[in-house]
């Protein structure tokens, strides 16, 4: 079985859904990797992807547009051409992830991943991703805590799992932020105690299960 790199991605949308609507930003940074049952953590600030994209359609929600902080007029403008983005994102997640499989890790995944398959599949023709090679960071918290998943938000987490970064709704800040929660979720030990969180190249067997 292949080894696998995580690649943590947020963005931003002017919307609620792909298509009426558009994607503004995008950003992603590696967030481990992973080989049989040992997962390694990475510095996410190594490898990462930002672009601010040009949008798609003359519609948008004023109040979807506000929280980006993102001047939609300037991206008319100076946005980058979407199908070039996305060329230029498969290219990077080629080049970051070598012989491994991408598998992509968002908080909360499907809002993410609608946004992300929608557009390379419109615009490239495929995804680096397939059509499934997806972990939501939510679901992984539920897992390993035993609660439900509408008791799985951050503010709930015990503090030493949650990333030390602010959430800033830009893209790529995020993607970084969600990075080191991924990476504390996926060596935290959940029910069976905490331990002392993993060095920055260290491997941990094991660590990928929910127990």
């Amino acid at each position: 079985m292949k080894a696998e790199t995580y690649i943590s991605v947020d963005i931003e949308a002017d919307g609620p859904i792909p298509g009426p609507y558009s994607m503004i930003s995008i950003g992603m940074a590696v967030a481990g990797r992973m080989s049989g049952r040992a997962f390694q953590r990475v510095d996410p600030e190594e490898a990462t992807f930002y672009a601010e994209l040009r949008p798609i359609s003359d519609d948008f929600v004023p109040e979807s547009l506000a929280v980006t902080g993102l001047d939609r007029d300037r991206l008319l403008r100076e946005g980058r051409d979407p199908a070039d983005t996305m060329t230029a994102a498969a290219a990077w997640l080629g080049a970051v992830c070598g012989d491994t499989l991408p598998v992509l890790a968002a908080f909360p995944l499907s809002y993410d991943w609608m946004w992300i398959y929608w557009y390379f599949l419109r615009f490239t023709g495929e995804s680096p991703f397939g059509h499934s090679r997806c972990i939501d960071i939510k679901t992984l918290y539920a897992a390993k805590a035993g609660v439900p998943v509408a008791w799985a938000t951050k503010r709930q987490m015990p503090r030493h799992v949650r990333s030390s970064r602010r959430h800033t709704h830009h893209a790529l800040d995020d993607a970084l932020e969600q990075a080191e929660l991924f990476q504390n979720l996926m060596l935290w030990p959940g029910g069976r105690g905490v331990t002392e969180q993993a060095g920055p190249a260290e491997e941990v067997s094991g660590a990928a299960s929910p127990g």
